[in-house]
């Protein structure tokens, strides 16, 4: 399946994303067997990818891909914790044994934390709490499964950010984030956006592409379910970066409406 998306933002249209052949493609969603991550294996699913929904819970990664099965998803449940180097290890081999290769790996899994104090008042195990899955975790799993992504013909990485995570948004009083502080969850996504960048100017001039998405304010249990938009809603751009054709962009920050600047 191939396809044309106008990415727009306030400055108008700055391009067209088009959408690169899926046949016979294999994706890795990391925290799918819920949410954006379920929604996202769903869409990938839908095109024909055949999906392994990673999930730290071994019986809930069951009922996931049963599920996407069900609904006639090539879908198959992988244990994957990715505090657990070891184990993301394991992933990684079954991926090899199984598979070849890897040609799309979306990093979705997250945590919000249970910190929300006062920025002055956070220990650094607080904030180590949140990092261990959604800074760590990212490192852990791209490095385990990059020397697959390198053997696919155009290996794409899709890291689930946020607006959160902007400094620019942060740091302008009219923005809609000025009021909000939230220094373990809001300082991670920041950290993963600075991975985004790293690992997008060590693979340039290489098949893969490594790219930031910003699904928006979603209704999941991380904000217990107060967002205005449905996991599917957000996870359209996630798919829309995983399916980037060779003129994509990589090192980009984006939402569904445009870019989201750093």
């Amino acid at each position: 399946m191939t396809g044309k998306a106008a990415v727009t933002g306030e400055a108008g249209e700055v391009g067209e994303v088009g959408e690169a052949d899926t046949a016979g493609k294999v994706a890795l969603v990391t925290g799918a067997n819920k949410g954006i991550g379920y929604e996202t294996a769903r869409q990938l699913g839908q095109r024909g990818i055949r999906v392994l929904v990673g999930a730290r819970d071994e019986g809930r990664g069951k009922q996931a891909a049963d599920a996407l099965a069900a609904g006639g998803i090539d879908a198959e449940p992988l244990r994957l914790d990715v505090t657990d180097a070891a184990g993301v290890a394991e992933a990684a081999a079954r991926i090899e044994r199984r598979h070849g290769r890897l040609d799309i790996l979306v990093n979705n899994a997250g945590v919000a934390g249970g910190f929300t104090g006062a920025p002055s008042q956070a220990t650094a195990d607080d904030l180590r709490a949140v990092y261990e899955t959604n800074v760590f975790g990212v490192v852990t799993v791209t490095r385990a499964m990059l020397p697959l992504l390198r053997r696919a013909p155009a290996g794409r990485i899709v890291n689930m950010s946020s607006h959160i995570g902007s400094l620019a948004l942060h740091a302008d009083p009219d923005s809609p984030l000025a009021g909000v502080n939230m220094i373990a969850y809001q300082s991670s996504k920041t950290a993963l956006n600075a991975l985004t960048l790293a690992y997008a100017k060590e693979l340039r001039g290489t098949a893969v592409k490594v790219n930031a998405a910003h699904p928006g304010v979603v209704a999941t249990d991380i904000n217990h379910r107060r967002g205005h938009r449905t996991p599917a809603q957000g996870a359209v751009i996630a798919v829309r970066l995983a399916l980037l054709d060779a003129d994509g962009p990589s090192g980009a920050s984006l939402a569904e409406e445009g870019p989201v600047p750093w």
